[in-house]
């Protein structure tokens, strides 16, 4: 090879580089924090840790507060439209996911009256709940420390019994207990805090498995696919419209990875703030709630950051 063959490869590997080096920088500029959203709380009602978010079929924001009461409903401007909820109904909140239908699982994972999944409607009228308040247990209908809930579309529900059982629970769609799979290790199949889960449009069931830093892939039947490790320590998912896959992580990479919910790839990444859960609306503006306090100090509250 000539002196003038290795300048063009060295010029091409310069391209190269800085060809990636631009389009990350791209990347991290596609999203902008919205620092007037969410709008000012009304007197009366104050800002707890914020685990989860989730979207409604109309679009708006839901935010499951650690503090009365403790479903918070916004519109897209960020104004607080409705309330509900009391610690009579559920003692920490964790876990929230919309449902196909519409409606809404939630957890409760409070050692000494927690311990229980309940599916509401977007009123907070209680529809369906397992467990039992304040009983931790390992059988078939109790939980202990229960993280989230995903559902199917034929309503049959997978339950991330995480914080201390480290399994994953099926039940069909009227709550009877169907199978499990899971424990506690490193291994395919096994947990270490399996904190979040959903099933994406081809039904797999993604298992957030934290404190192992993967997310594991299964059949609907336990059966496991795949596991990826590029999204740091998973504490909320959230799969949007396009079939991009949102992972928050707030304890190692402290933002919001995205990438391609069939293959892994990661696209993107979102600074700014501390989130356990995140959601996306239709035009593509990310949500995350968090529970430290966040990076600017405010703490306690969902931020919006703004697709460009």
């Amino acid at each position: 090879m000539n002196k003038y063959n290795r300048k063009e490869q060295a010029i091409r590997a310069f391209v190269f580089v800085g060809g990636i080096f631009f389009a990350l920088t791209l990347r991290a500029q596609e999203y902008v924090m919205d620092p007037d959203w969410p709008k000012p709380l009304p007197e009366g009602i104050e800002w707890g840790q914020v685990p989860n978010v989730t979207i409604d079929q109309e679009g708006f924001i839901y935010a499951f507060h650690r503090s009365d009461p403790p479903v918070l409903k916004f519109d897209s401007e960020g104004n607080l439209v409705d309330s509900f909820g009391s610690s009579q109904w559920v003692a920490l909140p964790h876990g929230f996911r919309l449902t196909p239908e519409g409606n809404i699982w939630t957890t409760d994972y409070q050692r000494q009256s927690g311990h229980t999944i309940t599916k509401i409607d977007t009123k907070g009228n209680i529809l369906l709940r397992l467990g039992a308040r304040g009983f931790a247990g390992t059988g078939p209908n109790t939980f202990n420390g229960p993280a989230d809930v995903a559902q199917a579309e034929d309503g049959s529900f997978f339950v991330a019994d995480g914080h201390w059982n480290n399994r994953v629970v099926k039940f069909d769609a009227s709550g009877r207990y169907l199978l499990e799979w899971g424990g506690k290790g490193s291994g395919p199949g096994q947990f270490d805090v399996p904190h979040t889960i959903l099933i994406d449009r081809r039904g797999r069931v993604f298992v957030g498995d934290r404190s192992n830093e993967r997310i594991q892939l299964f059949s609907q039947e336990g059966e496991y696919l795949t596991e990826w490790d590029q999204f740091g320590r998973p504490s909320g998912m959230f799969i949007d419209h396009e079939d991009v896959l949102y992972v928050a992580d707030y304890e190692k990479l402290r933002g919001v990875t995205y990438g391609n919910a069939e293959n892994g790839e990661v696209l993107g990444f979102i600074e700014g703030s501390e989130p356990e859960g995140v959601v996306v609306d239709l035009d593509g503006n990310v949500y995350t709630g968090e529970v430290t306090g966040g990076q600017g100090g405010d703490g306690y509250i969902i931020r919006k950051f703004i697709k460009q």
